[in-house]
């Protein structure tokens, strides 16, 4: 079966990470694991799994094979960065003294902390809410512990690795969760914008197509579990013997022009866009968050 360039995309974007399994005793403390089968053993990837995954990716660029319209390829590469992250657990963490931060709101000079702020409460005026998390009531997916969504235009953007280094300063459990520990609801979404392809074609029509991709980053909806093997086919004896594959949920695009994500011709691709996009669309509703990405995106974007 033909693979098109949308379905190399979403497979080179999904990350595949190591499937670790480990007694429910290990879990007991601050955290309670989320599941709705109690096991003595639990499965789970960690957090910091998932942001090295993106360290070679923020550094080099994600390689893309495209097929152009006459059979031959090119590879594009993407650069990612964090775009919008919710974490929901059972239970709250403490705040950092900077979320109280009271300088003043601006568009090019925001620090980290202030973004944040804006973040909790942008669906209603963008302001900056002074409260703790203890006062967040809990949904029935969980307690609100973190949430950040990029507002910075592109050119202004640090690669996601290094974004997530810098807020793991005043957010270290961003780096010490396990999925396990994480709601059903928790998501992180991706923008991937595109920075060159090999070998160098002009102005190639869809060489500038930019995406969101949202990823589930919970236990409880991982169903994609490889068993590894070595290369004489056996199953591998590697400290981690099995590998999830966080295939995106939702899609958005941008500067999806000419048919070079439309490639083969009759391709399934349009439905399978629309598709994303509108599981993207319903869950974005459905936890409440406000991403300026999307709706840029949603508002600039041409439909395949």
């Amino acid at each position: 079966m033909v693979t098109t360039n949308l379905e190399a995309f979403l497979e080179a974007a999904t990350p595949q990470l190591p499937w670790r399994s480990a007694p429910m005793e290990c879990f007991q403390g601050p955290n309670d694991v989320w599941q709705l089968d109690k096991k003595d053993v639990v499965d789970y990837f960690t957090l910091e799994d998932l942001w090295e995954h993106y360290s070679e990716s923020s550094a080099y660029g994600l390689s893309v094979p495209v097929r152009l319209e006459h059979g031959k390829f090119i590879t594009q590469h993407f650069v990612p960065y964090l775009s919008a992250i919710q974490i929901y657990t059972s239970k709250t963490f403490a705040v950092p003294r900077s979320m109280g931060s009271d300088e003043t709101d601006s568009w090019s000079d925001d620090s980290t902390a202030e973004k944040l702020c804006r973040s909790w409460d942008a669906a209603s005026d963008d302001s900056c809410p002074h409260q703790d998390l203890d006062s967040v009531p809990a949904k029935q997916g969980g307690y609100l512990n973190f949430q950040y969504s990029e507002w910075d235009p592109p050119y202004e953007r640090i690669p996601l690795a290094d974004k997530v280094a810098e807020l793991a300063q005043d957010y270290p459990y961003l780096t010490s969760l396990r999925s396990a520990e994480l709601s059903p609801c928790s998501w992180l979404s991706v923008a991937w914008y595109p920075i060159y392809h090999i070998p160098y074609h002009g102005n190639l029509k869809g060489t500038c197509a930019c995406f969101l991709t949202y990823h589930s980053i919970s236990s409880v909806f991982q169903d994609k579990i490889v068993q590894c093997k070595d290369d004489d086919g056996a199953v591998s004896s590697r400290r981690a013997a099995r590998s999830v594959g966080l295939w995106p949920f939702g899609l958005a695009t941008y500067r999806m022009e000419g048919k070079l994500w439309t490639q083969p011709a009759g391709s399934s691709d349009s439905r399978l866009s629309d598709d994303l996009y509108g599981a993207a669309s319903s869950w974005v509703k459905q936890v409440g968050a406000h991403h300026p990405d999307f709706n840029f995106f949603t508002s600039h974007t041409i439909r395949l």
